[in-house]
C-alpha cells in the first residue's frame, strides 16, 4: 500500500477512494462527471439525488463495474493504488442493493444464502467443500443482525425486509471494511425500513464504514454526517447534512418546493404544497 509523506517524520494514509477528473460516457453522452472526490478510511457518506442523476454510476466507478475515459493518470485510486486489483476492492467492499434482492429466486435456507457469500455465490457452491467453520461464520453473521432465528427458514418464505437483512449478513461473512447500501429501503414496508436502518446504525457503531445511495433523506442514519448531492450527472454539492439538508438546497436538488425537518439526527422531506 502506498503512503503519502507529509514531512520527514510522519506519514498519512491515502484515502480509501480518490476520484479526480473522471468522466463516464455512454453512447456519446456523459452520464457522470467527477472533478474531485475523496473518501477517508472509516468515513461514512450518503449519496443523495433524483433518479437518473448518476448515483449508481458513481458507485460502479468505485467498484470498477464502469470505467472512465482514459487519462494519463488513472482517475480512480483505491488506497493510493493507481491500478488496484479487482480482488482487493471486492475484499474491502460489501454491497447490498434492491436489485440483488431480485436475484433471490431459489428455495434455500437463509443460512446457505449467507454462507454462499464466502464464495461469491448465491447459496452453497457445487463441487466445493464447505467447512463447519464456514457454516459457523454464516450463523455468526445472522446473529450479529439479530436474525439467527431465520437460519433454517426457506429464503422464499421470508418477508422482503427479512431477505434484505439476510443479504446484509451474506456480505458480512467476508468481513468487509466498507458496506455499500444501494437504495436499501426500496420496496420495504415501514417495519422493513426500520429494521434495515437499525442494521446500518449497528454496523456503523461497530466501526464499519457506510456508503449509502438513496433518494430519501429518511434513510440517512445519524452516524452519517457527510452528504454528496448528485444532479445532472455531476456533484451538485458536498458537505455536512446540517448544511445541505435544508429547504432551499433540497428544492434545488429535486426541482420542486420541499420542506425538511429534523428530529434527533434523523431528517424527513415533505412537499411544500402551495395553497
Amino acid at each position: 500500500m502506498e503512503e503519502e509523506r507529509i514531512d520527514a517524520g510522519s506519514t498519512v494514509m491515502p484515502p480509501l477512494f480518490r476520484i479526480h477528473d473522471a468522466e463516464v460516457v455512454r453512447a456519446g453522452k456523459t452520464i457522470l462527471r467527477v472533478d474531485d472526490f475523496s473518501l477517508a478510511e472509516g468515513e461514512h457518506v450518503a449519496l443523495l439525488g433524483p433518479n437518473g442523476a448518476g448515483k449508481s454510476t458513481f458507485i460502479q466507478l468505485l467498484t470498477r463495474e464502469v470505467f472512465p475515459l482514459y487519462r494519463d493518470e488513472p482517475p480512480v485510486r483505491f488506497r493510493g493504488q493507481e491500478r488496484p486489483l479487482l480482488d482487493d476492492i471486492k475484499r474491502a467492499l460489501g454491497i447490498v442493493s434492491s436489485t440483488m434482492h431480485e436475484q433471490v429466486r431459489v428455495h434455500l435456507p437463509a443460512e446457505e444464502i449467507v454462507c454462499g457469500g464466502i464464495f461469491g455465490t448465491l447459496g452453497l457452491p457445487m463441487h466445493r467443500e464447505v467447512s463447519d467453520a464456514d457454516h459457523a461464520r454464516a450463523l455468526e453473521a445472522l446473529d450479529r443482525l439479530h436474525i439467527a432465528s431465520l437460519a433454517d427458514r426457506d429464503i422464499m418464505t421470508l418477508s422482503t425486509g427479512q431477505v434484505r437483512r439476510v443479504l446484509v449478513a451474506r456480505e458480512l461473512v467476508r468481513n468487509p471494511s466498507v458496506l455499500v447500501f444501494d437504495e436499501p429501503c426500496t420496496g420495504l414496508d415501514p417495519q422493513g425500513m426500520y429494521h434495515l436502518r437499525e442494521t446500518m446504525r449497528t454496523l456503523a457503531a461497530e466501526g464499519c464504514s457506510i456508503i449509502l445511495v438513496t433518494h430519501y433523506p429518511e434513510d440517512i442514519i445519524p452516524a452519517i454526517d457527510r452528504v454528496l448531492l448528485i444532479k445532472d450527472a455531476s456533484i451538485f454539492a458536498d458537505g455536512s447534512k446540517h448544511e445541505l439538508l435544508c429547504d432551499d438546497v433540497m428544492s434545488d436538488l429535486f426541482d420542486v418546493p420541499l420542506t425538511v425537518s429534523e428530529h434527533d439526527g434523523w431528517y424527513s422531506l415533505y412537499g411544500a404544497h402551495r395553497g
